[in-house]
């Protein structure tokens, strides 16, 4: 089991429109929370992996869940300027990967997140549940 931590993360990597890569990993948390997305959780990777900066990681309790989840990720972000570089698994609804490059975003069937377990794969990064209420806390 991951013991997630609250902490307060300096915003270092730059994105367009003076966003950074945590702003990023906030507002797709915030976006999967619009859709009731469950155990939403933000892994910060920097320094740790050269595949993003951040994993905003999330469950849906269906497949067309998991679909509405990822569209209303896509849809949001887009609107903020910022367009997936790419995307796998999204028409599946067991795991869907937005890849935004310095955030990237798993959206999973709840059955599917418990079986690759990626919190405790990157155990050893700093992570933290996003709650709407208390926004990227």
């Amino acid at each position: 089991m991951l013991h997630r931590r609250q902490l307060a993360i300096p915003k270092l990597t730059k994105l367009t429109a003076g966003r950074t890569a945590q702003d990023l990993a906030g507002m797709a948390a915030e976006l999967a929370s619009d859709r009731k997305a469950a155990n939403v959780a933000i892994v910060d990777l920097r320094g740790r992996s050269s595949i993003a900066d951040y994993f905003v990681i999330c469950s849906g309790r269906s497949d067309i869940q998991v679909r509405a989840i990822c569209e209303r990720i896509n849809t949001g972000l887009a609107q903020a300027g910022h367009r997936a570089l790419s995307q796998e698994g999204v028409d599946h609804g067991h795991w869907g990967l937005l890849d935004y490059g310095s955030v990237v975003v798993h959206v999973f069937f709840e059955t599917t997140r418990d079986h690759y377990d990626l919190e405790r794969l990157w155990g050893t990064a700093p992570s933290w549940p996003y709650t709407a209420e208390a926004g990227n806390a």
